[in-house]
């Protein structure tokens, strides 16, 4: 029956003409049996582990970097790193009194003392909820409410929008009680709780947030053995491509995001150097970091290799990469949001000797879904890369809801062990299930996959905008407003309109000394596309309001769209 089964799979596209699912076609990722009593923690600790007792091996724990402090220069050898995730166990569990079941709510920048925490809590089996150290008050207030934490971390710059009313006193990460916390010299093994209660690779590891295929931020629940999967997968695919050499990884991306969380458990499973981003964001001093720090593979959502393009365009007049050796990298892990195929293109012609590796993963998937494996998967313009071990989706029409074939636009449907166990609340306050009863997940993302099993990412389902009933993506008219010399940056949202329901509306920002005006935008569009996509309204703005990972922020732009129209009606009555 197997054999059966595997005949009728395409061996380019994956694709099963009986079932309409696609499958991955690489080997299937070894997983620990799901009854084994195993956190995500002691799991990457003993791949870990592997690294130092291989005899083959040249892995040395205390010669060997696991973390660089990019803003200091201050580094942690694995021995150290070990010791510290030692020492916080036991003061977690034995003078603070955490235990397996408790959330613990982390508001912090980057910073050296995160990865520690995230793996000595996990260890425990206390839930880890990390949040945007920018968030508002009322943001956070929801959040809390959602994962109801027994014990929240921060950091001096943070810990006053952290509620005070909690089981247990905040604990402040750059302080000198946490540094002692991490280095308690009185432990011994036999002081090491003898009972350490099980857990269950079942059992919650982590509440993310994201926006989820509708409305308000979500709790995304996610279990240890979730994110053994998305780890198992990523250690599986390195060793199918016999990676052996140590890569030495910066991520602009926060490590309060998902995929900041799961680039350090992945550094750490195959024993990597991870330099701790800056706490904010700066582009010279990430290419110093690159730099110093001789940084192989960079993590960076869309805006930071659109920077790397448009700044590496100018050098030769002098611009601002000028003086920089960069030569060290050897690849760019891109997600979060698509990437242009302008920029890919210019950016290969700029840098020949980095490959751009996008990728397309979601918080409810715990990271990757699709991935470009090597350097021929890095040459599909446009496409995210192909199906991971142990995956399957489904390419599913949003009206019929009947599965497609290779090459026709659906929403994406995903299924397999990574994939969350639910959106905290669920059922109540008006969220629906985003798993069905077979465990297909619902991304809410338009998408195609073609007949060689590449993905391609069209728009979010949620922001179409429905212009007398054509379905217009918003992505595909701000790809050709970037593609205008005199435009920066660009987005397109729904307006509301009496006759045609919607129109798209952009907002532009102008390059500068540019004068592009509003007719122009529009004559501009209308000449490449179908009547119905045309745009009919443009304002011109200082900057597109995006999130860390580089989305646009659309709900921002509808509200400024939609407070204008109201002030413009009122001002009629």
């Amino acid at each position: 029956m197997a054999k059966e089964q595997t005949m009728m799979i395409d061996p380019k596209s994956g694709f099963c003409s009986e079932t309409k699912i696609y499958h991955s076609l690489l080997p299937a990722a070894p997983l620990p049996p799901a009854t084994t009593s195993l956190s995500i923690s002691d799991y990457v600790l003993s791949l870990l582990h592997q690294h130092y007792t291989s005899s083959t091996s040249d892995f040395y724990p205390g010669r060997v970097t696991a973390f660089i402090e990019s803003e200091t220069g201050d580094r942690v050898s694995y021995s150290e790193f070990l010791g510290k995730i030692e020492s916080l166990t036991h003061s977690l569990k034995s003078v603070i009194g955490l235990s397996k079941g408790d959330t613990a709510f982390i508001l912090s920048p980057a910073t050296p003392q995160i990865p520690v925490l995230y793996l000595s809590l996990l260890s425990i089996g206390v839930i880890v909820s990390p949040s945007n150290p920018i968030s508002t008050a009322t943001e956070i207030s929801h959040q809390i409410n959602l994962c109801k934490p027994a014990i929240s971390f921060g950091t001096s710059e943070t810990t006053h929008k952290l509620p005070s009313v909690l089981r247990f006193p905040t604990i402040v990460l750059d302080s000198q009680n946490f540094r002692s916390m991490m280095h308690c010299s009185s432990i011994r093994q036999n002081q090491m709780d003898s009972e350490e209660e099980k857990i269950s690779q079942s059992d919650t590891a982590a509440i993310l947030y994201s926006s989820g295929t509708t409305g308000r931020v979500k709790g995304v629940t996610l279990s240890h053995r979730n994110l053994i999967a998305s780890v198992a997968e990523v250690y599986a695919y390195k060793q199918m491509l016999k990676i052996s050499t140590r890569a030495v990884n910066y991520s602009t991306v926060p490590l309060f995001h998902i995929y900041g969380f799961t680039a350090i458990l992945e550094s750490v499973t195959m024993a990597d150097t991870f330099v701790i981003p800056m706490k904010r964001f700066d582009f010279s001093g990430m290419l110093k970091a690159i730099e110093k720090f001789k940084v192989t593979v960079l993590a960076a959502a869309p805006p930071v290799i659109l920077a790397m393009t448009k700044c590496q365009s100018a050098t030769e007049s002098g611009g601002i990469l000028d003086g920089y050796d960069l030569s060290s990298v050897e690849g760019i892990r891109c997600g979060g949001s698509p990437l242009r195929m302008e920029v890919i293109v210019k950016f290969g012609k700029l840098f020949p000797n980095i490959a751009i590796r996008q990728g397309y993963g979601i918080t409810e998937a715990a990271c990757a879904i699709f991935r470009a494996a090597d350097a021929w998967d890095c040459r599909q313009l446009g496409s995210t890369g192909k199906l991971v071990a142990n995956m399957q989706v489904k390419i599913v029409d949003p009206t019929t809801g009947v599965p497609l074939p290779p090459c026709k636009q659906g929403e994406l449907w995903a299924k397999g062990p990574s994939i969350m166990e639910g959106y905290l609340g669920e059922g109540a306050e008006g969220i629906p299930p985003a798993i069905d009863s077979e465990g297909w997940l619902k991304t809410g993302d338009l998408c195609y996959v073609d007949n060689e099993g590449f993905l391609y990412v069209v728009d979010r389902l949620k922001e179409l905008i429905k212009y007398k009933g054509y379905q217009v993506p918003p992505a595909e008219l701000e790809e050709l407003l970037l593609s205008h010399p005199d435009i920066l940056d660009a987005a397109v949202i729904p307006y509301p309109d009496e006759e045609a329901g919607e129109v798209p509306m952009a907002f532009v920002v102008r390059k500068p000394q540019t004068s592009i005006d509003k007719t122009r935008v529009i004559d501009f569009i209308s000449k490449q596309v179908a009547p119905y996509k045309k745009i009919r309204r443009v304002e011109f703005i200082d900057f597109i309001p995006k999130n860390a990972p580089g989305k646009i922020l659309r709900k921002e732009l509808k509200t400024r769209a939609l407070s204008k129209m109201l002030a413009t009606t009122t001002s009629k009555l």
